[in-house]
C-alpha cells in the first residue's frame, strides 16, 4: 500500500515511520531541513525510539517537500499539520489541513483522507460536504518524546468512519502496531464524535493536572504536606495513582489549545467544569509568581523553559507566563537552558554553564527537577515532588 503523510511534526513522523515498516509511506512536510533529515535517517523531533527506528529499521520511507508528486496511486493520505489556537477568532486555525485537503481533492477525487490534525468538533463532516473524497477523522494519543512508541502500542484506535474504508484504515494501523489485535480496542463512529474523542480526552488531562495542582496550592496555603495527602488520594484505586504530580501549569502543544477548542465548541451548552479548567491554569500561574515574589528574590533563575523532560518543546511552556509576571514585577530574570542558541530569550539572559547560573541566582525556579538540582537545598523553589512529568 502506498501511503503519504503530511507533516512531520510528532504525529506525522511518528505515524510515517510506524507505517513504512511494512508499506511505502512518502512523508512531505514544507520544511527543508525536515525532509532532509528524515532522508538522512535522522529524526527531525525529540523521540529515542524514532532515532532508533530509522537508523536502523529497514522503513520503506521518503521525505519530500512536493505533495502532487507524491499522490501518484495512493491509497491514503495522513493529514498531521499543526492546527494553532487563534485566541482572536477563538478556534483552531485549520488553514493549512483545508489547504491540503483541497489540493488533493483537486488532483485525485478517489483518494481516501484521514485527519490526524486535532480540529473543531463538526470540521471533519463540514469538509466532508465540500467534496467527493472520502474525508474522515482519526484522533491521536500521543505524548512528547514517546510519539512513536504510543502508535506501537497504541491504548485504542477510534476511526471516525464505519465505512468498509475506514475498517481498512483501522486495519493498517492494528497490523503496524506492536499489540496483539485480539486485545486492541477499536471503535467505529461518526468524524465529529471522534473529534469529541480527543478534545475532551486531552481536557480531562488538564482537569486533572489542575485538579492536582488545586490541592498543592491549598496545601501549601495551609500548611499541609502536599505528598501526604496525594498518597492517601492516589492509593484509591477509583483515582489511580499517576498524573497526579503538581507543576507550575499544563502546557505543549496540546492541552493549552485543545481545552480552549472544547470551551469554544460549549458555546450554546450550559458547562462550568470546562471552564474552570481553563481558568484554573491561570490561576496556579499567578499563585506560583505571587509566591516567588513572597520571598523577594533579586534574580530569579529559571531552571529550563522546555515544557517536560524529554522535549524540544517550548510552546505554551507555563513557565513562560510566570518568567513574564515577575518580570512586569521587576524582578530580574536569567535562564538555564543548554539547548537555546540565543543569548536572550523573552529579554532574558540565557545562561548555558550551570555553575554560573547557580552563582548568579538568589532563587532557582524549575517546574520540573533532575540530579543536577540535588543539593541546591532551599535555594530550588519547585512544586515537583516525584521527579516525574
Amino acid at each position: 500500500m502506498k501511503i503519504v503523510v503530511i507533516g512531520l511534526g510528532y504525529v506525522g513522523c511518528s505515524l510515517a515511520v510506524m507505517l513504512s515498516q511494512k508499506h511505502q509511506v512518502i512523508a512531505v512536510d514544507i520544511d527543508e531541513n525536515k525532509v532532509e533529515k528524515v532522508n538522512k535517517r535522522i529524526s527531525p523531533i525529540k523521540d529515542k525510539l524514532i532515532s532508533k527506528y530509522l537508523k536502523y529499521k529497514r522503513l520503506n520511507l521518503l521525505a519530500s517537500k512536493n505533495l502532487k508528486l507524491s499522490l501518484s496511486k495512493v491509497s491514503f493520505v495522513i493529514i498531521a499539520t499543526s492546527t494553532d489556537y487563534d485566541e482572536r477568532n477563538n478556534k483552531f486555525n485549520t488553514k493549512t489541513v483545508e489547504k491540503v485537503v483541497r489540493e488533493v481533492c483537486n488532483y485525485n477525487k478517489k483518494i481516501n483522507i484521514v485527519i490526524k490534525s486535532t480540529v473543531p468538533i463538526g470540521f471533519t463532516k463540514k469538509l466532508s460536504k465540500k467534496y467527493e473524497n472520502k474525508i474522515f477523522f482519526s484522533p491521536e494519543f500521543l505524548r512528547e518524546g514517546t510519539a512513536l512508541y504510543d502508535n506501537l502500542y497504541p491504548s485504542r484506535i477510534i476511526v471516525g468512519d464505519k465505512s468498509k474504508i475506514g475498517k481498512n484504515f483501522a486495519k493498517l494501523l492494528v497490523e503496524c502496531s506492536s499489540v496483539d489485535s485480539k486485545k486492541l480496542p477499536v471503535k467505529y463512529m461518526g468524524s465529529s464524535e471522534a473529534e469529541a474523542v480527543k478534545l475532551f480526552a486531552n481536557t480531562y488531562l488538564a482537569m486533572r493536572i489542575s485538579f492536582f495542582n488545586e490541592l498543592d496550592s491549598f496545601c501549601e496555603i495551609k500548611n499541609l504536606d502536599t505528598e501526604n495527602v496525594i498518597f492517601g488520594l492516589g492509593h484509591d484505586k477509583r483515582i489511580g495513582n499517576y498524573y497526579n504530580n503538581p507543576s507550575f501549569g499544563y502546557g505543549g502543544y496540546c492541552l493549552p489549545k485543545d481545552t480552549k477548542q472544547l470551551l469554544a465548541n460549549f458555546k450554546e451548552v450550559p458547562n462550568t467544569l470546562i471552564k474552570a479548567t481553563v481558568k484554573s491554569n491561570q490561576i496556579r500561574k499567578k499563585f506560583i509568581a505571587d509566591t516567588v515574589l513572597k520571598l523577594k528574590p533579586r534574580t530569579v533563575g529559571v531552571y529550563r523553559i522546555l515544557m517536560k523532560s524529554n522535549s524540544d518543546n517550548y510552546r505554551s511552556s507555563a513557565i513562560k507566563d510566570i518568567i513574564k509576571r515577575l518580570k512586569a514585577k521587576n524582578i530580574e530574570i536569567i535562564i538555564y537552558e543548554p539547548s537555546l542558541k540565543q543569548k536572550k530569550y523573552q529579554n532574558c539572559k540565557v545562561i548555558i554553564d550551570f555553575n554560573e547560573f547557580v552563582n548568579n541566582s538568589d532563587l532557582i525556579l524549575a517546574n520540573r527537577k533532575n540530579k543536577q538540582l540535588h543539593g541546591l537545598g532551599n535555594k530550588v523553589f519547585s512544586r515537583d515532588l516525584f521527579e516525574s512529568d
